[in-house]
This record gives C-alpha cells, structure tokens and sequence, in this order.
C-alpha cells in the first residue's frame, strides 16, 4: 500500500470514527429492570454495547430484546460465589460490580495521553439497582479508568457525581 493510500485510509477510518456512537453500558440488578427496559427503548437500532442485569437466581432470567449490536447478560447470584477463597455466596451487588470491571478493563482500552490531558474514553453508561453494585462499578470507571462522570448516569439518592 503506497503512502498516499495509507493516508486517505487513516482518514477515511478517523472520520467513520468520530460519526460512530460510543458504546453503551447498562447494568443494573432485578429492582430496576422497569428502568433498564425504558432505557433499552430509547436506543437508537444501531447503538452497540453491553447489558448486565444480576438476579437472584436462574429462574429469574427473562427476555430482554435490544438493538442487534447489544449483548444481554444475566448474572445470577445463586451460580456464583463470593470473595474469592472465602465460600461463601455471592451477595447483592458483587457479580454485577465484577462483571461492569471486567467489561470496562477489557473493552475501554486507555488512550495514550500527556500528562497534561485528561484521558477522552468515550462510554454512555447507565447504572441502577442496589448501591452495593452501583457504586464500585461507578468508582472504577470514573475514577480508574477517566470515564467522563457526566457519562456515567447513577441513581442520584447514591450522590457519586
């Protein structure tokens, strides 16, 4: 490939960039499932992403349509288990808080920045439910990996903006 077309290349592919939307993380546990389906609603049909509902158990999975670029994924407490080592049963909060860390690690990779910028990771998140799951999940994205808390909608009775 010759200079010239590596450039319009790099072009062409920074400006479909700066048009495609930012990814969308919703999670939420079984007591804002009302809320995650209105917010699943208002998504426009190409919006891509991630959604984590936690529940009780197996038996409480249920159907979640979303635009064809999302991923649904149920995490049942009752099929995980607690702090590692300890044997103890996943309480509320815990495989929701481990799933959005694990997602956000792997999938908002850290641009390279001065130490003079702030890092621009673009992310539209959404969280509800409990603030045992809410508020680690807030707390890494923000502050360890430089999520925008204006992109981060939490309940506001938890006051983590």
């Amino acid at each position: 490939m010759s200079t010239t077309s590596r450039e319009t290349f790099r072009r062409r592919s920074s400006a479909a960039e700066s048009r495609r939307l930012a990814p969308f993380l919703l999670a939420c546990d079984e007591s804002a499932t009302a809320e995650l389906e209105a917010m699943v609603a208002t998504l426009p049909l190409c919006a891509s992403g991630r959604v984590f509902i936690e529940v009780a158990s197996i038996d409480d999975i249920g159907f979640l349509p979303v635009p064809s670029r999302m991923t649904v994924t149920w995490l049942p407490r009752s099929a995980r288990s607690g702090a590692p080592g300890t044997g103890g049963a996943c309480g509320r909060g815990v495989a929701l808080a481990r799933a959005v860390t694990a997602w956000a690690d792997e999938m908002l990779c850290q641009p390279t920045v001065d130490a003079d910028t702030t890092p621009d990771v673009r992310v539209e998140v959404w969280l509800g439910g409990d603030y045992r799951g809410v508020a680690p999940a807030f707390e890494h994205l923000v502050h360890d990996l430089g999520v925008d808390a204006a992109r981060v909608t939490a309940p506001a009775a938890y006051h983590l903006s």
